[in-house]
């Protein structure tokens, strides 16, 4: 808490207030001494960051980056929160994810997770992987339903876990007015994981039944989590979302119900990365813009949206799966931050198949370390007033709203998935993301950035997946997935051969000359599964083809500063064609090398470079 100075002095009064144009005039200076030449906003700009979605993150904000009122916590817009004490009161809701089809199994794992902080349940229902729908009793003995909300998630048997459901509130004593959750109805979602034509009728239906006699149930879920992985963009998400939420609410205004009625029996679900900021914008972005649908539908009061956040599985790795800590630590900040209602933090064993008991421990116990420990939840809106987060805010808004008219456009999105014009947009999005990955613009650290290949894999057994084998629908990826099947080669290779590829860093001169290079080359062939050889330390023109041969590798890397190329780069890389080096790389810009095949560098397609590679080893 800041004090201010009983006499009303500032501590900074004695020092002059910069101007933008001084900061910019330190910026050109730095920038002078790397070698770039640029002044005015040149200088700013070549600071900036340009993100998906046309937007650009500057590397300085200040009052005079105006956005839009944003209006105080609880009212319309919503941008600050859909209510006005925000989760001050007692935190966000803490949603543990469940998908087993053993009764007995899934009612251990339940009871634990809300003994040990875990707020509400998602459970998977029915379909080939749920647990039945006849197991439900079973699953939730012990279960205080009037205090521990449910999500249902059963596409394939909507009607059925939903009567169950309410069969058990009413054997259990639970009365309507207490029954909290969501019976998770997300017809055109199903649709867009499956390709399987969405028919709103049940979802309608339920919804009559939840305004009627249950006020704390809401009957439909609009799951934008199939556009996040099938790799849209935040705004492409934010956009889908809305459209989907509009498609809903045509359904149900045109069965009777009224808009407040509607708006009321959606529940709105969104992927938190890790970063942070972007997920905050997001938020307080869909927040806003579902509340302009409200307000041109005729109910501006109706447009609090009910969010949760589910940490994204695009962004969860395979190897050195334990970073993924450290990426739904921040993704969940982001979703607290921003004002989710329900937080889920998914494993982080997440991609490798069911999660044991410590994973989901650890899952649980980030929401309590930031609620508890942080403090995040005792501040409403901690991200308002960021000049940075709210143009990031309203910036996200627009292009999310563009991509919500161009959906509308194009006949509302049943309309566009069915004509695969947003399959068409998502795969542009993913490939030009691909393309960032495979030049780690975006780094995956333990996979495309400081690699484990001798790491031991961690293990689980497979996780069910309901949309396995599905004919349509959209895909999914993963951020490391090209970099995952590299690393599959080159264990196939080890499981083969009991050895892993090798590559032969020939390192020039003195440790000062080569280390950077050595550490960057290591890097990248680690991120294809290759193992780098570096012994001795250093060579010259006369040891390199024995060190060569003493490795047992057939590709070498060249690794020194540029002086030091200009010298020896030709003689040593023509030694170890000598001895029988059928590649040979160097780590710097490309130039003119006799002897040198290719060049790696900062920015080079590792993925393209390591398959050329891995197919040169014949590593299958």
């Amino acid at each position: 808490m800041t004090v201010q100075p009983a006499d009303g002095l500032s501590p900074a009064a004695e020092f002059p207030d910069p101007s933008h144009d001084q900061w910019q005039t330190l910026v050109e200076g730095v920038l002078r001494k790397s070698g770039k030449e640029v002044s005015g906003s040149a200088a700013e700009e070549a600071l900036s960051t340009t993100l998906e979605d046309g937007l650009t993150t500057r590397p300085l904000y200040t009052a005079q980056d105006e956005s839009p009122d944003t209006g105080f916590p609880g009212f319309a817009p919503f941008t600050r929160g859909s209510r006005a004490e925000g989760n001050a009161a007692g935190g966000w809701d803490v949603r543990q994810r469940h998908i087993l089809s053993d009764p007995a199994r899934l009612n251990e794992a339940v009871l634990g997770d809300l003994e040990n902080g875990a707020t509400s349940l998602w459970l998977t229902v029915g379909g080939p992987v749920g647990v039945p729908v006849d197991g439900l009793a079973r699953t939730l003995e012990g279960v205080y339903l009037d205090l521990a909300p449910i999500a249902l998630d059963a596409p394939a048997d909507l009607d059925a876990a939903a009567t169950e459901l309410l069969r058990l509130y009413e054997e259990r004593g639970v009365a309507k007015g207490e029954a909290r959750g969501t019976l998770g109805a997300d017809p055109l979602g199903h649709e867009a994981r499956t390709g399987v034509e969405a028919d709103l009728t049940a979802a309608v239906r339920w919804a009559r039944v939840c305004d009627a006699e249950y006020p704390g149930l809401r009957a439909v879920v609009v799951d934008a989590l199939p556009y996040h992985e099938a790799g849209g963009s935040a705004g492409e998400e934010l956009g889908l979302s809305l459209a989907t939420g509009v498609a809903y609410l045509r359904a149900l205004t045109g069965a009777g119900m009224s808009v407040e009625a509607a708006c009321g029996q959606m529940e709105f679900r969104y992927a938190a990365t890790a970063d942070q900021f972007l997920t905050i914008a997001k938020l307080r972005a869909a927040r806003r813009l579902w509340a302009r649908v409200a307000e041109a539908s005729g109910a501006p009061a109706a447009g609090a949206q009910r969010q949760h956040a589910v940490s994204s599985p695009v962004m969860m790795t395979r190897r050195d799966p334990w970073v993924n800590m450290l990426r739904t630590t921040l993704a969940t900040l982001g979703a607290g931050v921003g004002g989710a209602d329900s937080v889920t933090v998914l494993p982080f064993d997440h991609a490798l198949g069911l999660p044991d008991a410590f994973a989901r421990r650890i899952a649980r116990n980030t929401s309590t370390i930031l609620m508890e420990e942080s403090h995040l939840a005792r501040v409403i809106d901690p991200a308002g007033g960021s000049w940075y987060v709210e143009r990031l805010t309203d910036e996200l808004a627009s292009a999310a709203w563009a991509f919500f008219q161009e959906t509308e456009r194009a006949g509302g999105l049943p309309a566009a998935l069915r004509s695969g014009t947003v399959a068409a947009r998502l795969a542009a999005t993913w490939a030009a993301r691909s393309a960032k990955l495979a030049r780690r613009k975006e780094p995956i650290t333990g996979v495309s950035e400081f690699p484990q290949p001798g790491e031991r894999p961690v293990e689980r057994a497979p996780a069910p997946d309901a949309y396995a084998g599905t004919p349509g629908g959209l895909p999914r990826v993963r951020r490391d997935e090209a970099f995952e099947a590299l690393r599959a080669r080159s264990d196939a290779h080890l499981a083969a051969t009991g050895s892993r590829p090798k590559v032969f860093v020939a390192a020039l001169g003195p440790a000062a000359a080569h280390t950077a290079r050595v550490s960057f080359a290591v890097n990248l062939f680690g991120a294809g599964g290759i193992e780098a050889v570096h012994d001795p330390v250093s060579v010259e023109a006369d040891t390199a083809a024995g060190a060569l041969t003493t490795s047992g590798a057939t590709v070498a890397v060249l690794c020194s500063s540029d002086a030091l190329y200009a010298e020896r780069a030709e003689q040593v890389a023509g030694a170890l064609k000598s001895a029988g080096a059928a590649h040979v790389f160097l780590a710097g810009r490309p130039g003119e090398y006799a002897g040198v095949d290719a060049y790696v560098f900062a920015g080079c397609d590792a993925v393209a470079v390591l398959t050329s590679v891995l197919d040169r080893m014949g590593v299958a």
